[in-house]
């Protein structure tokens, strides 16, 4: 199985911010997170929100901990609220269930990691999560 480099996760956060600039987004904050769930960078523009770095881990560790996006995770919070909240506390309250949480696949649809984006709406924060993941020639799975 491969790993997700410390130049890839880069590469994933200075694409992702540059596609932000080009769509002309709130000031962005991205995190990136092995397979294990380890910070691996992260990377906040001027004027981002106080704590807009536990909102992008969040989102990428919640799609981690459950293994599909924080997209998806949202959707199950509106169909089963009591079942997300439950999950969110056994993971020490570390998921955010909103779009911006997309997860790394190798070419065996093994997961490599995942990218949080947090800073605009939703659904930007997760294009930009997906710009990035493009341009750094990575694999993305947001569902």
């Amino acid at each position: 199985m491969a790993h997700l480099t410390l130049a890839d996760a880069q590469a994933v956060i200075a694409a992702a911010l540059a596609h932000a600039r080009e769509k002309s987004l709130a000031p962005m904050a991205v995190a990136v997170l092995d397979a294990r769930g380890a910070l691996k960078a992260f990377a906040a523009e001027e004027g981002t929100a106080l704590r807009r770095a536990d909102i992008a881990i969040g989102k990428a560790y919640g799609a981690l901990a459950m293994g599909v996006g924080s997209r998806t995770l949202g959707k199950r919070a509106e169909e089963r609220p009591h079942f997300i909240a439950s999950v969110t506390q056994a993971i020490g309250g570390s998921m955010v269930p909103v779009a911006g949480g997309v997860l790394i696949r190798d070419d065996d649809k093994n997961i490599l990691g995942a990218v949080g984006a947090t800073g605009d709406t939703s659904d930007n924060d997760e294009a930009a999560a997906l710009a990035g993941l493009s341009a750094a020639g990575l694999t993305a799975d947001p569902s």
